[in-house]
């Protein structure tokens, strides 16, 4: 009878490949270093890039099966190795970091991670990278300065763009003139002779694509029609004053509403002064329009404001003109229009200095007269050669008044002292009675200034430089019922800016 089998218990054991030692202190040491580096520096450091995706953590996996140190790929490393990788995306690194380290480290075959050759390697790789720490250490650092630098250079920049934005919006302009003149007047014992100045400057500032405001200063008095400064007075100082203070809205098609104290809204036939000077800066609201052909100028003027005695009434007046610019022909253009200004102030006081300029008070020393003044006006424009002629007729009439109630101004002009180089003459003939216009506002070199003269007016003037100009003024005229002589020499050196 055979023997029973006795039962035996195999078991079979597998062989594990040793496990490596704890990291040496050297790569303790250098992944506390990496932990404190940013994420982007620490995947630097060790020659992986960040991670932003799944795709990208797998192929990464793969490059470090590819990039083993030899040997089989050990699971413990490639497990931890995911587990570092699939953190880094949302993670600063820092709970991976250390992992990341011993994983490569765990990466390879038990033998050959513990040979001598692989130590050495690793030794090698260790001092690489703690360079390479080092180094990203300081660019760090380097950065963050640089960083703080631009900052402050950033906002300095700001500011003084912002400031230089403004600036751009506020333009400058303005012009000094040096005078010498002489007045041979019949009524005075002798001559005067006499060394004057005029300067003047506007800054206009744009306060947005409609609005406009203006500010302009000039020398001189508080006279209303002149800027002129007399020199002298043992060298005293002079006078500024506010010369403009002015809005300016054009948000309508071709339309400039203005208010303030402004420069004359109304269209002068060769900048002629028989019935506004060329220093008279109107007070209050005007309208000007213009579409290329076709122009219209309004405006409400002060004269006077009232007293919180009572014992003054305010002054104003208006006026109103109409006109059309066309074009007759190549090199002839043809400007004409009509204006009418209403001026009550029949029964008033004189408005400034208690002059009446010319103009006829009565015995109480009160206006006799209304300045109800038509004017019509034309100038044609063209050219001789290449240089530019123009003709000009002007005349008004008072509807007011009996007597004296005309005024007449005819010239013409050849050539533009505008250029280096070039020059102009021109010659003007202007007949102004008594009562034909308000004394107050009409030009003020003219017979002494004022209504009530008659005479010639002849001018040059050469360009020395651009912007600069000399000029040579003599008018020849007689003055009052009389006809009286009154001549005027001025001699000017002009400068604009």
């Amino acid at each position: 009878m055979p023997l029973p089998l006795a039962t035996c218990t195999y078991q079979h054991r597998v062989k594990r490949p040793p496990q490596p030692d704890a990291p040496p202190p050297s790569v303790i040491k250098l992944t506390k270093k990496l932990l404190n580096l940013p994420p982007a520096k620490i995947t630097a450091a060790i020659g992986l890039p960040v991670l932003r995706n799944k795709s990208l953590t797998k192929g990464l996996i793969e490059r470090i099966r590819r990039q083993r140190i030899g040997g089989q790929p050990n699971n413990r490393g490639m497990l931890l190795m995911k587990k570092c990788l699939s953190t880094i995306r949302t993670q600063p690194l820092k709970a991976c970091g250390a992992a990341l380290i011993a994983g490569s480290m765990l990466y390879s075959s038990g033998p050959l991670a513990a040979s001598d050759a692989t130590v050495e390697m690793l030794k090698r790789q260790i001092e690489q990278l703690s360079k390479r720490v080092n180094e990203l250490e300081a660019a760090d650092e380097s950065l963050r300065s640089e960083t703080t630098a631009l900052k402050k250079a950033s906002s300095s920049v700001t500011k003084i763009s912002d400031s230089l934005a403004w600036a751009e919006k506020i333009k400058l302009k303005g012009d000094f003139r040096y005078r010498y003149e002489n007045i041979d007047d019949e009524n005075k014992a002798k001559d005067r002779n006499r060394n004057r100045v005029r300067a003047r400057i506007e800054a206009q500032a744009k306060v947005n694509d409609d609005w406009k405001v203006g500010l302009g200063l000039a020398s001189g008095s508080d006279d209303p029609v002149s800027t002129n400064q007399t020199l002298g007075g043992g060298g005293s100082t002079k006078g500024i004053h506010l010369d403009m203070a002015y809005f300016d809205y054009s948000g309508i098609e071709n339309t400039n509403v203005i208010g303030g104290k402004f420069k004359n809204p109304f269209y002068k036939p060769a900048k002629n002064g028989l019935i506004w000077d060329g220093d008279y800066r109107p007070e209050g609201l005007a309208v000007k329009y213009d579409n290329g052909t076709f122009f219209a100028n309004g405006a409400f003027m002060f004269l006077e404001s009232d007293d919180k005695a009572g014992s003054q009434d305010a002054e104003s007046f208006w006026g109103a003109q109409l006109g059309f610019n066309a074009a007759l022909a190549d090199n002839l253009e043809l400007i004409a229009g009509v204006s009418y200004y209403d001026i009550p102030v029949a029964g008033s006081m004189p408005f400034f200095d208690n002059d009446s300029f010319g103009n006829t008070l009565t015995a109480g020393g009160v206006y006799m007269y209304d300045y109800e003044e038509l004017e019509l006006f034309a100038e044609l424009k063209t050219k001789v050669g290449d240089l530019p002629l123009s003709f000009f007729v002007d005349w008004v009439e008072n509807q007011d008044a009996d007597e004296d109630e005309a005024g007449f101004s005819s010239g013409l002009q050849l050539g533009k002292a505008k250029n280096p180089g070039t020059w102009q003459l021109a010659y003007i003939y202007q007949d102004l009675e008594a009562d034909a216009v308000l004394g107050l506002t009409t030009d003020s070199d003219f017979g002494g200034g004022g209504t009530g003269s008659k005479g010639h007016i002849i001018k040059g003037a050469y360009a020395l430089g651009k912007n600069t100009s000399f000029g040579v003024t003599y008018f020849i005229n007689e003055q009052g019922d009389l006809e009286t002589d009154y001549d005027r020499l001025q001699v000017d050196l002009k400068f604009k800016y």
